[in-house]
């Protein structure tokens, strides 16, 4: 459904913000999405309303986020494998089922009168999980909905998706908890999930082609962490999330204390102020690719953190709403920036089969921060007063800004090649090993004349990165002592299995490049050697 969509806009990728909503399954999960998350919101300020006539108020209110955020930071990691492993289409249909089935279950309770504050953060971590479970395979599942030139903008359309819920949800749940009371919200959140539901079931997903069987969970957990951990550019992704989230989430934990304590507002005017917050990041993703053609990654990634520090500390200490909502517009627009960057580089960065888990890592950095972030500035704002944590939280946040010359997004990043490459020729042995076999020691050889050695090393370097990406648990290279033109370059994989999914599906046409271009300092074409551990009863030849 969505590849006639995705050529017909191809070339006007760049020119359009809207350009990915020229694919109609797109375009049907957007306002799919925009539905659910406007229920989430309403669902919140549900429970929250129910809660504020609890002795133990103050603390059963903020239960109700953490009971949002918490399955995330635990659940992220294994739902990123789970959406590598299964197929996100299906996994997605199950999950959106079953928080469809509990926020009914939460509906009928409630309009029974049978909640309690126990069973009603019970039921919200129940959907919290469900909502862990979507996060990775929601955000992998985007680069086959639009082509790579559109990534920035679906990521830049995803968060004004969220931000607009936002500004929404909680406005509406105000008006009908009024006049209908809070089961009513929970049932309108119940019915939001079937439009997602409706969209995927209707979505002719191409299978995709699987040379091998599906990983183990276990160890592919274990590759998903090590195709990050010497992923550079995946980690300086991460970096940048996490200088900015931390700071950055000062003005969303404390916003409701800005409005009612420093400006005097009610409620209503703590909702404009959240309203101003999703316009400008409605405004920053219809404008994001205009920008884009005028300033880089890394200066936008910059001039946005110094607006969302402006915006963080001005609404505290000016006396006027109006200008605080216009701070607000002007910090939502640098949120959109930042996240959609930072979202889209992490799409791009990549490959297809590590690609959920590569995202829940990033979604764990975001979450995570925004809930440790919301603790330690609300923690500041007690010892110290409002002002001054958010005076701070605007310092770090120009030291953010300082710091992208210091350690900016690589701008081949939207450039790299993460089609997959079988360029391994088939392993030559005299013996078919077993699956679980290992460990595994691949040799290859390689002769460098004296003038390439210095260039050698240094492209061998890279090498090394992508052969523990895709699966070596550690790597060497050496030279001979006897022969000078001889390096020996050396890694082990775990088992054949492992390293069978090295040549049949983990490489790149970016690995391609890679090797390609250390072995342009060779003088012939390198010999390559598979040696298996000795066990007193394995097989000989």
């Amino acid at each position: 459904m969505a590849a006639p969509g995705k050529r017909r806009w191809a070339s006007s990728a760049q020119e359009s913000s809207w350009a990915p909503m020229a694919s109609g399954v797109f375009r049907a999960l957007w306002f799919a999405q925009l539905g659910s998350n406007v229920g989430t919101w309403m669902q919140t300020v549900g429970a929250q309303w129910l809660l504020v006539g609890e002795p133990d108020a103050a603390l059963l209110v903020s239960l109700v986020q953490t009971a949002a955020t918490l399955p995330v930071m635990l659940l992220a990691i294994p739902s990123g494998v789970l959406a590598d492993l299964l197929d996100r289409r299906r996994l997605l249909i199950s999950v959106q089922v079953a928080m469809a089935v509990l926020a009914t279950a939460l509906t009928v309770v409630t309009a029974m009168g049978l909640i309690t504050p126990a069973v009603l953060l019970l039921l919200l971590f129940l959907l919290g999980c469900g909502q862990a479970l979507t996060g990775p395979a929601w955000q992998a599942v985007q680069p086959e909905l639009v082509v790579r030139e559109q990534i920035a903008a679906a990521a830049a359309l995803g968060a004004m998706n969220v931000n607009v819920a936002r500004a929404i949800g909680p406005a509406l749940a105000g008006v009908i908890v009024a006049l209908f009371g809070p089961s009513f919200v929970f049932a309108v959140n119940s019915v939001s999930f079937l439009g997602i539901v409706a969209v995927l079931w209707f979505w002719k997903r191409p299978a995709a082609d699987l040379p091998q069987p599906p990983e183990r969970l276990l160890p592919a957990l274990h590759a998903g962490a090590r195709y990050v951990r010497h992923a550079p550019v995946v980690r300086r992704i991460l970096l940048r999330a996490t200088l900015f989230i931390l700071p950055g989430s000062a003005i969303w934990a404390l916003l409701p204390i800005v409005s009612n304590r420093a400006l005097h507002l009610d409620a209503a005017g703590y909702g404009v102020l959240l309203g101003a917050l999703g316009l400008g990041a409605v405004a920053g993703a219809s404008t994001l690719s205009r920008v884009r053609s005028v300033l880089t990654t890394n200066q936008l990634l910059a001039l946005a953190a110094v607006l969302f520090a402006v915006g963080t500390v001005l609404p505290a200490v000016v006396s006027s709403a109006g200008v605080a909502a216009l701070v607000l517009f002007f910090a939502g627009y640098a949120w959109l920036v930042v996240l959609s960057t930072l979202n889209s580089a992490m799409q791009l960065s990549l490959p297809a089969w590590v690609r959920a888990r590569g995202l829940a890592t990033y979604l764990l950095v975001f979450m995570g921060g925004q809930a440790l972030g919301s603790i330690l500035w609300g923690a500041l704002a007690a010892a110290t007063g409002l002002t001054a944590a958010l005076a701070l939280a605007a310092a770090l946040l120009l030291v953010s800004a300082v710091t992208v010359g210091l350690w900016p997004l690589r701008p081949e990043t939207a450039r790299m090649d993460r089609a997959v490459s079988a360029h391994w020729p088939e392993p030559v042995l005299v013996f078919e090993p077993m699956p679980e076999d290992g460990p595994v020691l691949v040799l290859k050889t390689y002769r460098v004349a004296e003038a390439q050695r210095e260039a050698f090393r240094a492209a061998m370097s890279d090498v090394g990165k992508s052969r523990q990406r895709t699966g070596a648990v550690n790597w060497s290279l050496y030279q001979d002592g006897a022969d000078a033109h001889r390096f020996v370059e050396t890694f082990l994989v775990r088992s054949w299995d492992e390293h069978l999914r090295q040549h049949q599906g983990r490489l790149t046409g970016t690995d391609r490049e890679i090797e390609q271009h250390a072995e342009s300092f060779t003088e012939a074409r390198p010999t390559v050697e598979h040696l298996f551990a000795a066990h007193p009863t394995g097989r000989t030849s």
